[in-house]
């Protein structure tokens, strides 16, 4: 890369730690840019989880930043007091009312945030989050008469959990990228921190890749999740008003998909700034599978995990094997630590539908392409995706698919497989039972997926994408948007400097 710059790699929840699509596409790009220095920010739990991947030379450095466990250590050194604790005070009112209030021209949550970052690098955010007065704010605010939260009564448990939540999520605003590398947050969320506190206070060069849409999950998963609404209110603004933040400021956004792309320009992403870069794999990895297997079988490959849906597939397969009865299912994946009770509720459907001695669970394999060779026909049953490796590995393999219509499916697949609304088990058994009875039908599609593959989803076309993107960045001044107040060239960086000194 020219100009000295090498690559801040921003990760969370997936790479080097984890197996899944995430983190394989990660790998893919850093072993195949040798030439490019990498330095890889891994936000985890508790920063003890063990690395899952072996790491090429290129990757001088790899840090894992726990967004759990204690907060760092109060000190007098640390600590807001007086004058400085009451403009404190102001500035988190501020920001809490960009979150609970946008709609109505509320408060500038970027210019909130660039001032926690300032406040973070100093180490006196997290001690000024845990005190009294700040839980006090937070309930002032929540009970403003023209704020909705007002009539969820909010309690000052509400106050306490949702503070700490806040805290937990706003640590990683204290990683320091180096300001000669390129910070490439590979998903939307609390990844982007670390690249908007350098992009404010630095002129870090900022690209973001989207695979599954962050945000979309987050309402996802909160729609499930205990806490009361005034907590969620509050962490579902804060999680929109940073993808939206992460958004106006990239230099440039890479999403894996035109649906992203879709989701990114209603989120306010300019579309000069958007440039869409498939996924890729390499056809000589994922070969053709070769002749199926003699008892018709459904295969699955991923993470046990709840935006899988397997709850649905398992009703699809239990509706097939009412007329198809020999039919297996075999899921190969691993059970991802927190998704233990997942797989104990998959495993009570099953026996409640009477089809425990058709699944098996095959955990993790280390030679993917046989997953997709063990079945006849490949599902996928997600409620949520990106661009799924594992429909375009099985197309690869020459495999024809069953899948549902989420994020990017329906232009990984095209005409060369079926693609099913999510959460209906019934439309993609009968859809699948179709293709198990036509075996031309099948060959057939089988052929065109992997020819689609070869010409449009290959892994050196997809590395080479980004390879030009990491020189462009490189190599260009930082784009400041329009409503940047005053930029963050030397002489902000200097009133910057001013202003954290009064804190």
């Amino acid at each position: 890369m020219s100009h000295g710059r090498h690559v801040t790699m921003l990760t969370e929840g997936t790479y080097p730690h984890v197996h899944g699509g995430v983190s394989t596409w990660c790998d893919q790009l850093v072993r195949g840019m040798p030439e490019v220095d990498f330095n890889v920010t891994a936000l985890t739990g508790t920063g003890r989880e063990p690395v899952a991947w072996q790491l090429p030379r290129n990757v001088y450095r790899h840090t894992a930043f726990p967004l759990w466990g204690p907060p760092p250590a109060r000190s007098r050194r640390t600590a807001l007091r007086g004058r400085a604790h009451r403009r404190f005070l102001g500035l988190y009112e501020q920001f809490l009312l960009s979150l609970l209030d946008p709609a109505h021209g509320g408060p500038d949550f970027g210019a909130a945030l660039r001032e926690l970052a300032l406040l973070a690098r100093s180490g006196r955010l997290a001690p000024a989050l845990r005190s009294e007065s700040v839980l006090r704010t937070l309930m002032a605010v929540w009970t403003r008469p023209d704020l909705p939260t007002a009539g969820a009564r909010p309690t000052v448990h509400d106050a306490l959990t949702a503070t700490d939540l806040l805290e937990h999520a706003l640590r990683p605003l204290t990683v320091r990228i180096p300001p000669d590398s390129v910070a490439h947050a590979v998903s939307s969320g609390l990844a982007t921190l670390p690249a908007l506190a350098a992009k404010y206070l630095d002129e870090v060069p900022f690209l973001l890749t989207e695979h599954g849409i962050y945000l979309r999950e987050r309402y996802l998963g909160y729609r499930s999740d205990r806490q009361r609404w005034p907590v969620k209110a509050l962490l579902l603004g804060f999680y929109r008003e940073l993808n939206s933040e992460g958004y106006r400021q990239a230099d440039l956004i890479t999403p894996c998909n035109r649906y992203n792309r879709r989701w990114e320009e209603r989120g306010g992403a300019p579309a000069d700034r958007i440039r869409t870069v498939y996924n890729g794999v390499d056809p000589h990895r994922f070969p053709e599978a070769g002749p199926e297997p003699e008892a018709p079988t459904l295969s699955w490959c991923g993470r046990i995990d709840p935006i899988k849906d397997l709850e649905t597939l398992i009703r699809a397969y239990a509706f097939m094997r009412e007329e198809l009865p020999e039919l297996r299912l075999r899921l190969f994946g691993p059970v991802p630590a927190g998704c233990e009770d997942y797989r104990l509720r998959l495993e009570k459907l099953a026996a409640e539908l009477g089809v425990t001695d058709g699944i098996s669970y095959e955990g993790r394999i280390d030679r993917v392409a046989d997953a997709y060779a063990a079945g006849s026909v490949v599902m996928l049953s997600s409620i949520s995706e990106g661009f799924p490796f594992s429909i375009i590995e099985a197309m690869s393999c020459g495999r024809t698919t069953v899948s549902t219509d989420v994020g990017g499916v329906r232009e990984a697949v095209g005409d060369t497989g079926l693609v099913v609304p999510p959460r209906e088990p019934e439309t993609m058994a009968r859809a699948t039972l179709a293709l198990l009875r036509d075996d031309a039908r099948r060959a057939e599609l089988g052929r065109l997926s992997r020819l689609r593959v070869v010409e449009k989803f290959t892994l050196h076309q997809s590395v080479d994408g980004f390879r030009h993107i990491y020189r462009e960045l490189a190599g260009r001044p930082v784009v400041l948007p329009p409503h940047h107040p005053g930029g963050t060239g030397p002489s902000r960086q200097r009133e910057l400097a001013a202003e954290g000194s009064t804190w």
